[in-house]
């Protein structure tokens, strides 16, 4: 991976965070404001209708916070053991604990199963059988959330498993997180809130206070 350009789309990843929290603050404050103020998305029905930012906020207060698997929430060793890459547990529990859904777009081989449910059967079997650390990988967290291709055609980056779970998540905000600036930039055209781990002087995933900012 060239490393100037995977800095460079860090960068500009925290920005579009930092971006996102002022824009759902300054949505707060001008639905507060007499007559409301226009130019945000979601800003003008409530002007129009006299409703509140509150409507608005919950049609779409629901974030979900996708990731890649390797080397994004694992790490394999040379070995061929698997650990939590470092701030991946207590990040996950962070997320669990403000009740913040989260799910896999990974790639497995599609004859892992004939459904994401077996595919995804497999994946645990797979990493669980070579998992080294005295926390076990938080797999229930996920809940049915494990999105993987059916096809060789549809392993990433071709965007099929994004749009999948972007019509699975409904009206709700996403975010995607992964190492690889591909993936991020493909997650980013098709609306999601993108997110690049593993930069330097950036924090390792997208803080949660700006994740439920989307909420």
């Amino acid at each position: 991976m060239n490393r100037s350009a995977s800095t460079r789309w860090g960068r500009a990843s925290l920005a579009l965070g930092a971006a996102l929290a002022s824009t759902v603050l300054c949505t707060t404050v001008s639905a507060a404001a007499p007559g409301g103020v226009g130019g945000v998305a979601g800003t003008g029905s409530v002007a129009r209708t006299g409703g509140s930012v509150a409507r608005t906020v919950g049609e779409r207060g629901c974030p979900v916070v996708y990731f890649d698997l390797g080397e994004t929430l694992v790490h394999t060793a040379d070995d061929g053991s698997i650990t939590y890459r470092s701030g991946a547990a207590s990040y996950l529990r962070a997320l669990r604990e403000h009740h913040i859904r989260i799910g896999l777009i990974t790639n497995v081989p599609p004859s892992w199963g004939t459904t994401d449910a077996e595919r995804a059967a497999r994946l645990k079997k797979e990493v669980d059988a070579t998992w080294k650390g005295s926390e076990p990988f938080a797999w229930k967290d996920f809940g049915g959330r494990i999105l993987t291709p059916r096809t060789e055609a549809e392993r990433k980056p071709a965007p099929v498993l994004w749009q999948r779970a972007r019509a699975e998540a409904g009206p709700c905000r996403l975010v995607f997180q992964a190492e690889t600036t591909e993936e991020v930039k493909v997650a980013a055209s098709l609306g999601y809130v993108p997110y690049q781990v593993g930069q330097p002087h950036w924090p390792a995933f997208l803080p949660v206070g700006l994740v439920r900012l989307l909420g």
